[in-house]
């Protein structure tokens, strides 16, 4: 029995080892992920934290810290809302922290809050010093505030106290910022796994095979799938609406047609990639793969869980026009901000556009076997 036990384990790594394409998802992709991410992010130092300035009158200029104003080399009569400046605290391992200040008003801080451009913001009051206004609930605006602050203390010179009001209103909150991001991935794994890997098993199990010898055409048959899954996706989206409404008061704050479209523009875009990426696997294993290739880059890097915000500066241009992203932030804007139907016209048409390539190449590269 152990002979026999034996042989078809080895048996079983020939025939894994006999597929290139499943060698590679298996092992290649989680170390060429590991090391463009590496290299993408881990030689860039300190994460730049940004952080907003509530200056909306000259009197509560002067409440800035001294040390601000030093580095600017400009008196606080010359701050203005487009200024920013950039602080390096810290000299040791562990110790570093980087902090980008812009002066804003209250309004543009909310709205920049809601975008994840700022993690908290900081008001100045002659009499009571600094207050520092986030939501408790963030783990990145706590660690901000706690960075910050030590970085504050260490300034000998820097005298005032300092205050914590948290941010508790409807559209401020972490909640907030989270449930459009799931709203998103939701629609991206219905189309990803729901057409793609049934499209992949289908041909798998020699289903797809038989339908070589009926009439029915490619186009047609992949559209099926396509509106199954969107009206199975839609309700999904319509039940996480009802449990986040009931349970943490989240209003759509928009245009319902805006969230149409948008809705119907982001599943076209990553339709037509699950049928790309499906039309010629043959085996689990590489569609799995792909699938993931496509997914975890996004999951990553679309702004899900914390804002792009804080990644490099020269990543976030490519970050913006990754389908992920363009479906977040507008469902983000209409839910959260209010935007109206003008505001998503430009990421609706890039993301019919995305889909509409993917699926003319899905249709030239699709095989039934």
């Amino acid at each position: 029995m152990n002979s026999m036990l034996l042989r078809l384990v080895i048996s079983q790594f020939k025939l894994f080892f006999r597929e290139p394409g499943v060698v590679f998802w298996s092992f290649g992709f989680p170390i060429l992920m590991a090391w463009i991410l590496g290299i993408a992010f881990a030689s860039k130092g300190e994460i730049l934290r940004n952080v907003a300035l509530v200056s909306n009158n000259q009197a509560s200029t002067s409440t800035l810290p001294e040390w601000l104003l030093q580095k600017t080399d400009m008196a606080p009569a010359e701050f203005s809302r487009d200024y920013e400046l950039v602080w390096e605290v810290g000299e040791n391992h562990g110790e570093q922290a980087r902090f980008r200040f812009r002066v804003m008003s209250e309004e543009d801080a909310m709205l920049a809050l809601k975008r994840g451009q700022i993690t908290l913001w900081i008001e100045g009051n002659p009499k009571t010093g600094l207050r520092y206004r986030f939501d408790p609930n963030n783990a990145e605006s706590r660690l901000t505030y706690l960075l910050l602050e030590r970085a504050f203390r260490k300034q000998k010179f820097v005298r005032q106290k300092a205050e914590v009001h948290p941010l508790t209103m409807v559209g401020s909150r972490y909640v907030d910022f989270l449930i459009p991001g799931l709203m998103a991935i939701s629609i991206m794994n219905a189309c990803l796994w729901g057409i793609g890997w049934n499209l992949i098993e289908l041909r798998i199990k020699k289903l797809l095979g038989r339908m070589v010898a009926t009439p029915m055409r490619k186009s047609v048959f992949l559209l099926s799938h396509g509106l199954n899954r969107m009206i199975l996706s839609a309700a999904e989206l319509l039940l996480l609406y009802g449990f986040v409404h009931f349970y943490f008061d989240i209003n759509i704050q928009g245009s319902l047609q805006a969230l149409a479209l948008v809705f119907l523009s982001g599943y076209s875009a990553f339709a037509g990639i699950a049928v790309l990426i499906s039309s010629r696997v043959q085996n689990t294993q590489s569609g799995n793969g792909l699938i993931n290739s496509v997914t975890l880059p996004m999951f990553i890097l679309s702004g899900i869980f914390f804002s792009y915000h804080n990644f490099p500066d020269w990543v976030i241009p490519y970050v913006e026009v990754l389908p992920l992203t363009l479906l977040t932030d507008s469902l983000r804007g209409i839910i959260t901000e209010g935007i109206g139907l003008a505001q998503v016209i430009q990421p609706a048409l890039g993301l019919l556009a995305i889909g509409g390539i993917c699926f003319a190449l899905a249709l030239k590269l699709f095989r039934w076997h």
